[in-house]
């Protein structure tokens, strides 16, 4: 009797012992099940639709690709629980009658073949990781009680679906659906449904690629089962389990790589994401059709050496990013694909022109403001060199608008020099443009045409001023947060507005441009090119009353295109890019400050027109009309047809010209201005070369650009005057080499 008391003392004090054991070894269950999002080694990044741009396994929880229990298809969910736990329903946590079956065939096997865990206690063990001991076990099997009494089975199961651990740090059906198949669990075949659900027992060894026998074999296993519980109706379990596996690497709906790691490269932008996704600014849809465009484009252009090219899209009413697109890339020998042209810094040409005239149109300037197209010589550096425009033709006074619209080079050094090299550089600096780095003396007269380097995105990011009405401000990537620092006015809303009215006028680019350039888009936008020296950079830059567009063209390795242009290559990239956001948008005219006002201005002059003058009408600010033309009234020019001169003389060409062609220039852009002289007041002209008529031009102009071609020619203009007076200039002799 002492011998029984003594043992029944003992075995309560062992259960006592074990409970207090037990106890002291249990750890709390979290008062949600879901993984703690706090802990984020990486987030991912998503487009503004929720798209991911990016995906990241380094994390020690599924994060991102959390799918809810009723998304799951139901065919899934059942074989796991035919596989890993077919009682799942009726027990409270621990499964007693399979431990026991288990034990049997360890004992019978001498050695572990079946762990029988519940579902319950894998997902203790998920929360609880410890080692694996019959302690553990018996723990987990305590924990697995507990968390059925907290949460419900469909809680415990989608946290197991979404969190089950797959080889190649893959955890979640969802991540393990898109690691071997790139699909999603709403495409998966009942073969690959089933796999998923065979391949958590060992994810190491029965992976598609190298256990394919052996999961197949489990397969059909569990496809039998199945088909025993009526959850196959209509499917052989042998043709199942011989269906093929289709293997493919994942990838991303879009390509957005160098914007994510411009995004992750950013501490302040990783700083502010609360959680494990940064939802950004970018729209994957549009970035999609933006690469489509440029790699068609390039490819285009690729007998040209054209080799890269990049797009940036701008939304400048909220200052966000929409679209970072590079293309290209086919150099082997170049790593490319980590070079991002968008930030990459190269010589921007004639891009930076507009800036330059709104400082000049602040300084009181206006866009009649008359400036000589002559040639002109000028120190750049140490250098001097002669500055001439790129179709080496010069056409004398024109207003500030012809100037700017034709892009021409000689007219922007004679700006610089009126509004000074330092003080143009530190107005780039505060547009953003930091990678202009160096003195202004080194850069010189030649900083107005572009001899410098800027990247894209400053470049796109100063002419969003331009477009919000004179105004700077930093651009945001993350969706729903605004940039930190306060916008700054950089030019007055209405040297701002006529600049973007300037260079949104196919009149005004018609010199160097002509009459139908691809220029000209069906919207109100305003577009400037810019080419480098050599053509190693082309360039198109617009923006309408919403979006910025910027496009460039070249080659990462700074090898030369051959003749390629702002205007030849990125333009039409520019012009399809801005077709392709008119799609979902309504139309609206650029922004035009209220406080402008028209006047009519002298054509040669740029004064306020008098009743002698060819006249047109022109933007002014308040105060900065300029004073009555002085050139054109009865005495001096008198434009009736009794005053006019019986015969008159071409001023260009004159007698024995002769013109030499540019090989680098293709010949379809090559043109010769025709010109009248400034007295006449021409209401028609014919202009004849070679005694066959090429063109005709209207009332008050004087100029007509001829295609040029090789040879000796005859030059002759005939003019209309008011009151029917007809005249016919005598025949110049020319040649073109």
């Amino acid at each position: 009797m002492k011998r029984l008391r003594l043992t029944l003392s003992i075995l309560l004090g062992l259960a006592a012992l074990l409970a207090v054991a037990t106890r002291i070894g249990l750890q709390p269950l979290p008062e949600r099940l879901a993984p703690d999002s706090d802990d984020v080694r990486r987030v991912q990044v998503r487009d503004r639709h929720g798209i991911p741009l990016s995906v990241t396994y380094e994390n020690d929880w599924n994060l991102q690709e959390i799918v809810p229990l009723e998304a799951i298809p139901q065919l899934l969910r059942q074989a796991f629980v035919m596989a890993e736990d077919r009682r799942f329903y009726a027990h409270h946590g621990v499964d007693w009658r399979a431990r026991l079956h288990a034990l049997w065939q360890n004992v019978r096997a001498f050695r572990a073949v079946r762990g029988a865990s519940t579902i319950s206690e894998q997902t203790v063990r998920m929360l609880h990781p410890r080692p694996r001991t019959l302690w553990s076990r018996w723990l987990e099997g305590w924990e697995a009680q507990c968390l059925e009494r907290r949460f419900s089975k469909g809680q415990i199961l989608e946290f197991y679906l979404n969190q089950v651990p797959y080889s190649r740090r893959r955890r979640g059906v969802a991540q393990a659906a898109r690691g071997w198949f790139d699909r999603d669990l709403s495409t998966l075949s009942p073969m690959e449904m089933l796999a998923l659900a065979v391949m958590v027992r060992a994810p190491a060894r029965l992976n598609p690629r190298e256990g394919g026998d052996d999961l197949r074999r489990r397969v059909a296993l569990l496809a039998a089962s199945m088909q025993q519980a009526g959850q196959l109706p209509g499917l052989d379990p042998l043709e199942l389990a011989a269906a093929p596996l289709e293997l493919h690497a994942p990838t991303l709906p879009v390509a957005a790589g160098h914007f994510v790691r411009f995004l992750t490269s950013e501490g302040a932008a990783t700083a502010r994401v609360r959680g494990p996704r940064l939802d950004t600014t970018l729209d994957a849809s549009l970035q999609a059709q933006v690469q489509t465009i440029l790699d068609t484009r390039l490819r285009d252009l690729k007998g040209r050496d054209v080799g890269d090219g990049a797009v940036l899209v701008l939304d400048h009413l909220r200052g966000e990013i929409l679209a970072w697109v590079n293309g290209g890339g086919d150099d082997p020998h170049l790593a490319e694909s980590m070079i991002d042209a968008i930030l990459t810094p190269r010589q921007p040409g004639s891009t930076l022109k507009p800036f330059l005239y709104a400082a000049a149109l602040d300084q009181g300037w206006n866009a009649a403001t008359v400036i000589d197209d002559a040639p002109i010589s000028g120190a750049v550096g140490t250098g001097l060199h002669a500055f001439r425009n790129y179709s080496r033709n010069f056409y004398g006074p024109l207003r500030l608008r012809e100037c700017l619209g034709n892009s021409l080079n000689t007219p922007a050094v004679r700006t610089i020099e009126k509004i000074g090299q330092q003080p143009f550089l530190d107005l780039l600096h505060r547009l953003g443009l930091s990678s202009l780095s160096r003195p202004a003396e080194v850069y010189g007269l030649g900083l107005a045409l572009g001899n410098g380097e800027v990247s894209l995105l400053e470049l796109t990011r100063a002419y969003a001023a331009l477009a919000d009405g004179g105004v700077y401000r930093p651009l945001t990537a993350q969706l729903g947060t605004a940039p930190p620092e306060a916008r700054q006015r950089i030019f007055s809303a209405e040297s701002a507005s006529l600049i973007g009215d300037i260079l949104s006028d196919p009149e005004a680019r018609r010199l160097e441009f002509g009459r139908g350039s691809v220029l000209n888009l069906p919207l109100q936008t305003a577009v400037k090119t810019g080419t480098s020296t050599d053509y190693c950079d082309a360039w198109s830059i617009g923006f309408n009353h919403r979006y910025v567009v910027g496009v460039w063209m070249g080659n990462l390795d700074r090898r030369p295109m051959r003749d390629v242009t702002g205007a030849a290559g990125p333009a039409l990239v520019l012009r399809s890019v801005f077709a392709e956001l008119a799609r979902h948008q309504e139309g609206a005219p650029l922004f035009l400050s209220p406080r402008l006002m028209t006047l009519n201005v002298c054509r040669k002059s740029g004064g306020l027109a008098g009743p002698y003058c060819s006249s047109l009408q022109e933007w002014f600010a308040p105060g900065g009309q300029p004073p009555p033309c002085t050139e054109h009234d009865r005495t001096s020019t008198p434009a009736l047809p009794d005053a006019a001169p019986a015969t008159f003389a071409l001023v260009q060409p004159t007698e024995g010209l002769a013109i030499a062609s540019d090989p680098r220039i293709p010949d379809q852009l090559e043109s010769f201005a025709l010109e009248l002289p400034a007295d006449l007041a021409p209401q028609a002209t014919v202009w004849r070369i070679d005694g066959a008529v090429v063109g005709r031009s209207g009332a008050g102009e004087w100029r007509f650009l001829w295609p040029l071609r090789r040879g000796p020619h005859r030059a002759q203009a005939e003019v209309s005057l008011a009151g029917g007076v007809r005249l016919r200039s005598p025949e110049v002799t020319f040649i073109v080499k």
